[in-house]
């Protein structure tokens, strides 16, 4: 349970953090007079206004309440600000979406930042949007009607069926009718609108942030979106794999044995960067065969494990991936040197390791794919696991995709998309990132046009979000580098990041722009950004 809540506080509130900051001049700066207790909305089409509320509340620290599973949270030095909640509904749907805007009384820099949300939750819950306005920012979410992280209890309606209200709520329309309420709020309380309107969201977030530049194109000036959930259709269902291939070939690997397959793999892969640093430069480009190990002995809690080439046949196919009983690719696997949380294993009652699948993946197949939450995943055999995976795409590749290619209308609107993704992200495969970018440059026009408005940068070992399993150096400003983009057009050619190894050495890299990848100068401190440069992939 504390992986899994660290991974949840890496998606949304990480995204926010790590962009705290945020560089360049400010848009402007509000003069008006605060008339935070008079807030009206108009409602957007095809929506109704429920209520509308508007307190100001006082400087200090902002006390976030427990959502499952993540604790309580304190956010301190949080300006004194305006807080206005509305909450709409579709008419005949029963849905109640809350739109929650806070802005700052004094120092508002003239933008509006927007923030995403993380697993099954559409938005934040207070802590982003404290770290927004404490950089000057009038900030927004919403909660689509939904509810929390992991449940999906909304997900069925009492006959069983898809409640595709809400679902496609928590797609993209919550978040287009919370721009628009965001925007008229910020207006009314400040006098004047916005001068810059930002995205900025990570995981589930970054989803809806690929949403806004395909589906609303004129919402956003600038979109930062981190280890993007796009492609949801196909690797939520993909994302389950590794339990299905544990379960089909009876074997259960401990948490060491796969400890040892990435040490293994790190080792062999490390200097293909030109240096070794515990770091694989490029995974795709690591071809370690996890059979090398078999025979090896390993620790495991104090008792002596031997690899087996079970084992070994379990680390090959969860690496390799998704593919059909007849062989065919269907989605992308773990990235080499990536945490295992998709292949955690526990202790069963009876002594012997079981599968524990990742809950948001097991509740996308259970609930929207099976329509069973209840449902038996130890039951499903590499021929359902196909059949499963093309339901997924077939029923909602055009509800909650978020993979067009077509981002003509966001380019032709002057819009910028930044994206980042760890490359050992162990949740969402940065090469499905890679796919979707790839698509966007066979549509439009090839790399050097498209890098005028979407630039894409990959961290090596950097897990999701920039979580804590990760060892490599994270993004220190992107959006600082987004809005110097979007507002000096000073498009970003690398990304500054930095990480604390375990000795407590800052070491810095600055992350190339794709498809470049760093690569070790040959001399110089390998914890110095300097001493590397960004040079064309290998394969």
């Amino acid at each position: 349970m504390k992986r899994l809540v660290a991974l949840l506080a890496a998606g949304v509130p990480l995204a926010a953090s790590v962009c705290l900051t945020a560089t360049g001049a400010a848009a402007d700066t509000a003069t008006a007079p605060f008339t935070c207790s008079s807030v009206t909305v108009k409602a957007p089409a095809g929506t109704a206004v429920e209520s509308v509320a508007a307190v100001r509340s006082e400087a200090g620290n902002v006390h976030i309440p427990p959502v499952t599973p993540l604790p309580a949270v304190d956010v301190p030095d949080v300006p004194a600000r305006c807080e206005v909640t509305v909450t709409l509904t579709h008419p005949g749907t029963d849905d109640h979406s809350k739109v929650r805007v806070w802005l700052p009384e004094q120092g508002w820099n003239g933008r509006f930042q927007a923030v995403g949300g993380s697993a099954f939750a559409a938005g934040d819950y207070g802590a982003a949007l404290a770290g927004a306005i404490k950089t000057g920012y009038a900030a927004a979410t919403t909660d689509a009607g939904v509810s929390t992280y992991l449940d999906t209890a909304w997900a069925l309606n009492s006959d069983g069926k898809v409640n595709t209200s809400l679902l496609k709520n928590f797609a993209d329309r919550s978040q287009h009718e919370m721009t628009l309420i965001a925007k008229q709020v910020i207006a009314e309380v400040y006098g004047k609108p916005a001068s810059y309107s930002y995205w900025n969201g990570c995981s589930t977030g970054g989803r809806q942030g690929y949403m806004e530049a395909q589906r609303h194109p004129d919402d956003y000036d600038g979109i930062l979106a981190g280890a993007p959930g796009i492609n949801w259709d196909e690797f939520e269902v993909a994302t389950l794999w590794p339990q299905v291939v544990m379960n089909e070939e009876k074997t259960y690997p401990a948490p060491c044995e796969f400890n040892a397959f990435n040490e293994a793999a790190v080792k062999a892969c490390d200097r293909l960067d030109g240096v070794n640093d515990g770091v694989i430069g490029d995974p795709s480009a690591c071809d370690y065969d996890p059979r090398g190990l078999i025979g090896k002995t390993v620790e495991c809690d104090g008792e002596q494990q031997t690899i087996s080439a079970a084992d070994a046949t379990v680390m090959r196919k969860i690496w390799d991936g998704p593919r059909t009983p007849s062989g065919k690719r269907l989605w992308y696997g773990l990235p080499v040197g990536a945490g295992f949380d998709l292949a955690n294993t526990i202790l069963g009652e009876d002594g012997n390791r079981v599968g524990a699948p990742f809950p948001v993946p097991a509740a996308w197949v259970q609930t929207f794919v099976k329509r069973q939450p209840a449902f038996d995943l130890t039951t499903i055999t590499y021929a359902d696991f196909a059949k499963l995976f093309k339901q997924s795409q077939a029923e909602y590749d055009t509800v909650i995709g978020t993979d067009d290619p077509d981002l003509s209308a966001f380019r032709r609107s002057g819009g910028k998309l930044l994206t980042w993704h760890g490359q050992s992200d162990q949740l969402i495969p940065a090469l499905g990132t890679v796919n979707y970018r790839e698509r966007v440059e066979a549509a439009m026009g090839g790399a050097r046009r498209v890098d005028d408005f979407y630039r894409l940068f990959l961290a090596p070992g950097v897990a999701h979000c920039g979580g804590a399993a990760g060892t490599g150096p994270v993004p220190t400003d992107a959006l600082g580098a987004l809005t110097a983009w979007v507002e000096q057009g000073k498009a970003p050619r690398t990304l500054s990041a930095a990480v604390k190894n375990a000795s407590g050495k800052t070491v810095t890299r600055e992350l190339c722009l794709y498809p470049a990848v760093s690569r070790y100068n040959g001399h110089g401190d390998v914890a110095d950004a300097a001493s590397y440069r960004c040079v064309k992939p290998r394969h």
